[in-house]
């Protein structure tokens, strides 16, 4: 079964120019997995894949991660989609070695557009490999200061990276 879908927009930028910013999401998931313990490589990559595929459908719209240690926060990573990101300048992935925490947990939460409606839900059946649920998780980090942040670019479609740090 094949499925095909059209959209006009003012848009410049490709699903290949998607896919190269989610290659850069992806280095910094696994780096936190590698350096936090807190999930596998493979889980890391597994979140990275829905995270491209939400993508590249226009449905994603933000990636929160937050590792936690013993229930309290410790670090956090907000990754917000830009359509319009000619303002922006590609950055290396990168700093965002975890530190390993005492019975760690890493959150990751998405937030969609608009255009991820109940038909748009049906039609992702099957591509996503995580069940994802709804939430009414606070995503603020309040107890946490914003520690810099990254821009990863590629001809008008980016995420920019704000990290939160103790």
């Amino acid at each position: 079964m094949t499925s095909t879908s059209t959209y006009s927009a003012s848009e410049t930028y490709t699903h290949t120019d998607i896919a190269t910013v989610i290659k850069r999401f992806t280095a910094d998931i696994v780096m936190i997995a590698q350096s936090s313990d807190a999930i596998t490589e493979q889980k890391a990559r597994q979140y990275a894949q829905d995270v491209n595929e939400l993508a590249i459908n226009g449905y994603l719209k933000k990636v929160d991660l937050t590792l936690f240690g013993g229930g309290a926060e410790v670090r956090a990573a907000q990754y917000t989609v830009n359509t319009s990101s000619g303002e922006l300048s590609m950055s290396r992935p990168g700093g965002v070695r975890w530190p390993r925490v005492n019975q760690p947990y890493l959150r990751i939460i998405l937030s969609y557009t608009s255009a991820y409606n109940a038909a748009a839900k049906e039609a992702m059946k099957g591509k996503l490999n995580i069940n994802w649920t709804p939430t009414n998780e606070n995503t603020s980090h309040s107890a946490l200061k914003s520690s810099g942040n990254r821009d990863y670019t590629k001809n008008g479609w980016g995420m920019q990276r704000q990290d939160f740090a103790a």
